[in-house]
């Protein structure tokens, strides 16, 4: 037993700890838990807990449903929502086969193989999300979302609903060592976004899931529900995630090279290309609803088209406005992920295809300096700037022909969620939907 886990198992007995929470996320990236008691940690720690892998999407087939839960004692946080005597904790459990080997289905194992091969080039992979979401009242009307406010971007509201919410929301997530960095409410009505710090990409992708977590239920405590969907209202802006993101070399920005433009360095403008050249491909993961497209579409700021810009909001991949005494703050961000996405799986494929890009030394195009969104179709055409799948459909048929993203995923993982994908796309295909039969019902 390690120096980590015996901290576990001293702080859980002079807390009076009598509930942990094994958290663990499916493929599609809906948080999973099961509750253990104290007295099992030890053997988890070292055995595993089991379960039933054939009840959790993508993970196993019946006939090879017997799966392990190993507690990461690393991730362990007493939940502060739950009361403190008796106290509730969580850690974030990896999946394993019976054998001890990792499963290939686990997508927190996913993102480790690829912050490995990051490793081994010589690399750390760090990321800083942005993350929007609605708060919406507790009951539909008329079966459709009601904002708690009619604010916009930058508003301040006296005695706002979601001034409230932001500051219980930001107090709990740095209860649980969840670090803010900035916090406002957005450009939709009840929209909100709070900002974290950057981290490693793995603790990072823990810290999303622990943060959806906690925006619902500080939600559900004041009477209000919390959506990430990525388009909830039809007119008003979608929910991005975007992310900003930066490869370190020891304490070495690798994005940072003095004197460059926008002080982008070599390795900095290959990953950026690598981006843009795998963007098609790796769309259905970042942005993995039929929803999602609704607001890659909508516009409002939302990036539709391939393309990078200095402080160009329009673009997807965005290289921020630098700042000259801080070269380690140097760094891009992709603008097209929502917060719908399985940070797992999403910051896996968007290493991956800038490490290619670095691999291959591929050539970073022109930038976009216009406002994409203004421009003609064929003036884009001209620019060589393409679109982004338009369709959950299309990002499924571009996906499918990717060996990129069967090697980053791995094929079990790549392979369930085509399935589940083309699952999800034929049962919105069946829909008849309230649009048709306002437009088509009676005219036709």
């Amino acid at each position: 037993m390690n120096q980590q886990q015996e901290f576990v198992l001293r702080t859980i007995e002079e807390r009076d700890i009598r509930f942990v929470r094994l958290w663990f996320t499916d493929v599609l990236g809906t948080l999973k838990s099961v509750a253990v008691a104290p007295a099992e940690l030890e053997g988890a720690f070292s055995e595993g807990i089991g379960f039933d892998g054939s009840s959790i999407d993508g993970f196993a087939r019946v006939y090879e449903a017997d799966m392990l839960l190993r507690p990461d004692a690393s991730t362990f946080q007493v939940l502060p929502w739950r009361g403190e005597n008796p106290g509730t904790a969580r850690m974030f459990a990896d999946i394993l086969l019976p054998n001890g080997s990792p499963s290939l289905a686990d997508p927190r194992d996913v993102l480790r193989r690829a912050l490995t091969k990051a490793g081994d080039l010589g690399f750390t992979f760090y990321t800083h999300p942005e993350i929007e979401f609605y708060l919406f009242e507790k009951e539909l009307r008329r079966g459709r979302p009601v904002p708690v406010d009619s604010a916009g971007f930058f508003d301040h509201v006296p005695h706002g609903t979601a001034h409230d919410f932001r500051r219980a929301a930001i107090t709990m997530l740095e209860n649980m060592g969840i670090s803010v960095e900035f916090s406002h409410h957005e450009g939709g009505p009840g929209q909100n976004e709070i900002d974290l710090r950057y981290a490693d990409a793995l603790s990072m992708a823990d810290n999303i899931q622990t943060f959806k977590a906690v925006v619902k239920e500080v939600a559900l405590e004041q009477g209000y529900f919390a959506s990430f969907m990525a388009k909830p209202m039809a007119g008003e802006p979608g929910s991005g995630m975007h992310t900003h993101l930066s490869l370190f070399e020891g304490d070495t920005n690798a994005f940072h090279e003095p004197g460059a433009p926008y002080q982008l360095s070599r390795t900095g403008r290959h990953f950026i290309a690598g981006l843009l050249r795998y963007a098609p491909e790796f769309t259905a993961i970042t942005n993995q609803y039929v929803n999602s497209y609704k607001r890659l579409w909508g516009g409002a700021e939302a990036p539709a088209h391939i393309c990078w810009g200095h402080n160009n909001r329009s673009a997807m991949v965005r290289v921020p406005m630098y700042k000259p005494s801080k070269g380690q703050s140097t760094r891009v961000e992709v603008r097209s992920l929502d917060a719908a996405a399985n940070p797992y799986l999403a910051y896996s494929v968007l290493l991956g295809a800038g490490l290619k890009g670095i691999e291959d030394e591929l050539d970073l195009p022109p930038e976009a300096e216009d406002d994409v969104w203004n421009l003609t179709e064929r003036e884009r055409r001209a620019m060589g700037i393409e679109p982004l799948p338009a369709s959950l459909d299309e990002a499924i048929r571009t996906m499918e022909e990717s060996d990129f993203v069967a090697e980053v995923l791995g094929e079990h993982v790549f392979d369930f969620v085509l399935r589940n994908k083309r699952a999800e796309w034929a049962a919105y295909r069946d829909q008849v939907t309230e649009f048709e039969i306002k437009q088509d019902l009676r005219r036709l």
